[in-house]
């Protein structure tokens, strides 16, 4: 049997796990591995190369992909979906194991519906996928931004000031709230509740009466304020699978707080930082279970379905319930964002 790996959208910590994991258990069975270059573009222009055991030793450990990856749409190139089938046939792949996110895996279950055989696995750093109760890469993220976050206390207070931290997070918080509960972020801002700025500022005010003269905000990139259906862009062009370019609400917000308070505020974007460098213990963990799970499912014939984590256990779920719908912030965790808001007086 011939097995395709694949990992599309942004990189994340945890992806050479599953890399790694999948071509040693494959291995175990008699079975090649093959990669597909830089995601689905590889599929459409036929970039595969034998992926080896040896190529693979201790990759677990670093971060990024070595296969590489991209945002690209299979369904919106031309002749896209024929391409890919052409590839696989070229190639004689018998199956495909797709890594990623919502994007990815919404691709792998349309090939899958095509008859493409596909096992799909989740990552995303903003967690947002309903498969998996966690995401590859998201706990090492939430440490990255959590550890930046509380970097940046000491500036803040010796320079007492505001200081408003833009974290990943489109349209589920997680990241933004497990990070800036972690880093301590006196305000958390998530997509899933619209925010008052108002709000914002009284509680700026009220560390300020309290005798605390700084204060961190984190707000994940997607948040946004109540009566604004808009989210903030750096660019208003649209990727291939119709997503804007999201960026700039800290500055927003800085200019805002600073009219509004009177404090000095600065805003920080964490950027691409959060999904760079070597993964986690969790997420290594996490990694090398996916891939093994995903080389078990494509042996018994269960395609069509991704590897999720469900508590401790690794089972599958099928793709169309993968993609069907966000997992977003509960509303019973939005107290979470205002831990560090009371103030002693």
């Amino acid at each position: 049997m011939k097995i395709a790996v694949m990992t599309g959208g942004g990189d994340c910590p945890g992806l050479n796990a599953i890399i790694q994991a999948i071509v040693t258990r494959a291995t175990e069975h008699g079975d090649d591995v093959v990669s597909v270059l830089d995601g689905y573009t590889g599929l459409l222009n036929g970039d595969v190369k034998p992926l080896s055991l040896k190529e693979v030793e201790d990759i677990f450990a670093t971060g990024g992909t070595i296969v590489g990856t991209s945002r690209t749409n299979p369904f919106k190139a031309k002749e896209g979906p024929q391409k890919v089938m052409d590839t696989i046939k070229k190639f004689g792949i018998d199956a495909l194991v797709a890594i990623g996110g919502d994007d990815t895996l919404g691709a792998a279950l349309k090939l899958s519906e095509m008859g493409v055989p596909t096992v799909g696995i989740p990552k995303t750093i903003d967690n947002d996928l309903s498969a998996t109760d966690y995401s590859v890469g998201f706990q090492t993220a939430v440490e990255t931004a959590a550890d930046a976050i509380s970097r940046l206390h000491t500036t803040a207070k010796s320079h007492k000031r505001v200081i408003v931290v833009e974290v990943m997070g489109r349209y589920a918080g997680w990241l933004t709230l497990m990070s800036g509960l972690a880093g301590g972020a006196h305000v958390i801002l998530i997509p899933e509740k619209p925010f008052d700025i108002n709000d914002v500022c009284e509680v700026i005010k009220g560390r300020e009466a309290a005798g605390k003269g700084y204060t961190i905000v984190a707000v994940a990139e997607g948040a946004k304020p109540v009566n604004v259906e808009d989210l903030t862009t750096v660019s208003k062009e649209r990727d291939e699978f119709g997503h804007i370019r999201l960026g700039g609400i800290a500055q927003v917000l800085e200019k805002e707080i600073e009219q509004r308070t009177g404090k000095e505020t600065r805003s920080v974007v964490l950027g691409h930082v959060q999904r760079g460098g070597p993964p986690n213990a969790f997420d290594k963990i996490l990694g090398i279970r996916l891939g093994l799970f995903a080389v078990d499912l494509v042996k018994k014939g269960k395609f069509g379905y991704a590897a999720g984590l469900r508590g401790t256990e690794i089972v599958p779920v099928k793709l169309k319930d993968a993609v069907e719908q966000l997992k977003m912030v509960k509303e019973d965790l939005f107290e979470l964002t205002r831990f560090f808001s009371t103030v002693q007086m």
